[in-house]
């Protein structure tokens, strides 16, 4: 059965300082109208600001992007006009005048949500520079300075094994490729 409710995400613009007043009020509206079906997520990207006053460690939540809302929906029917007439929100992102709101690439959603975007992660495919057997030295972390020899090489997390004499017991250690050098 083919899925017609495909939601993507889109970026609305809103009045800079009114960003949660928004996500507010379409949440609201799209619950009173029963469309919660067709939009599932209303977000605010923002980070934790950490501010020392008087002694006191204070938390605020600072807007990441001002002036915007992302938002995962199926934008069917009315969905675009309603989101549009809501108080301070200006329009879509990436719409021409009048068109169609523009989807942002999955890429760009799991970088606002902080998801480490896959092709970072499958760019660092070189070669595995380490041999099993082999003695490397530890350069990096609490071992810093001691040699081992390598037991295995997860090269999916590019991780390696190592067997480290420690007061004279071998003891395996989890380590990245980066912690490590040949010796």
């Amino acid at each position: 059965m083919a899925d017609n409710n495909l939601k993507k995400w889109y970026v609305v613009r809103a009045v800079s300082g009114q960003e949660n007043k928004v996500k507010a009020y379409i949440e609201t509206e799209i619950a009173r109208l029963g469309m919660s079906d067709y939009v599932s997520q209303v977000l605010v990207p923002t980070e934790k600001i950490v501010t020392v006053k008087e002694g006191k460690k204070l938390v605020k939540d600072k807007v990441y992007f001002p002036g915007y809302v992302m938002i995962e929906a199926n934008l069917i029917g009315e969905i675009p006009h309603i989101i549009k007439s809501i108080t301070s929100v200006i329009g879509f992102l990436g719409e021409i005048k009048g068109g169609e709101p523009v989807p942002l690439r999955l890429s760009e959603v799991n970088r606002m949500l902080g998801k480490v975007d896959e092709l970072a992660v499958n760019t660092d495919t070189r070669a595995i520079p380490f041999t099993l057997g082999e003695t490397i030295k530890v350069i990096d972390g609490p071992f810093n300075g001691f040699n081992g020899t390598v037991e295995k090489i997860n090269e999916e997390k590019r991780k390696l094994e190592v067997m480290v004499k420690i007061f004279g017991r071998k003891t395996p250690l989890e380590l990245g490729f980066l912690q490590v050098e040949k010796v």
